[in-house]
C-alpha cells in the first residue's frame, strides 16, 4: 500500500513540475487548437465537395430537362405542321388527294414476312473467330493476313 502512494506522489509531482510547466501548457494548448482548426476546415471541405457534387447533379438534371422541353416544343411545331396533318388525315381517315387513288394491300403472309430474316449467328464473323487471339493481335498490328 505505501508503494501505491508513493508511485501516485511521483506521478503528482511529474505532472506538477514537468507536464504542466507553462511551455508545455502553452504548446498543448496550441496543439489543441491546431487540431480542431484541422478538423473544422476538413469538414468543410468535405461539406464544400459534396454541395459541389450535388450542384453539379442538378446541373445535369437541367439540362437533361431543357433539352427534354426544347424536343417537344419541336415536336409540338411537327404536329401543328400542315405536312403531319396531311400525314395523319390519309393515315387515320383514309383521306387522299384530288387525283390519288387509294389501293388497299392483304396483309403479308409468314412466308413474305420470313423471306429476308437473317439467322442472328450468321451475323458473327467467322474470320475472327478462327484466329487466335495472338493472331488477331498481330493482324491488328502488321496487317498480316
Amino acid at each position: 500500500m505505501p508503494d501505491l502512494k508513493t508511485k501516485i506522489r511521483k506521478t503528482g509531482y511529474w505532472l506538477k513540475h514537468d507536464l504542466l510547466v507553462f511551455d508545455n501548457v502553452v504548446i498543448i494548448v496550441a496543439a489543441i487548437c491546431c487540431l480542431i482548426w484541422t478538423w473544422g476546415s476538413i469538414s468543410s471541405m468535405t461539406r464544400n465537395w459534396s454541395l459541389a457534387q450535388e450542384v453539379a447533379a442538378r446541373q445535369r438534371e437541367k439540362a437533361l430537362l431543357e433539352l427534354e422541353v426544347e424536343t417537344l416544343e419541336l415536336e409540338n411545331e411537327y404536329y401543328l405542321s400542315a405536312e403531319y396533318q396531311e400525314l395523319a388525315a390519309r393515315k387515320y381517315q383514309g383521306k387522299m388527294l384530288a387525283g390519288e387513288t387509294m389501293i388497299y394491300l392483304p396483309e403479308n403472309s409468314e412466308a413474305a414476312k420470313n423471306k429476308h430474316k437473317t439467322d442472328p449467328d450468321a451475323d458473327a464473323s467467322p474470320a475472327a473467330s478462327e484466329m487466335s487471339n495472338f493472331e488477331q493481335w498481330m493482324a491488328f498490328l502488321f496487317g498480316a493476313k
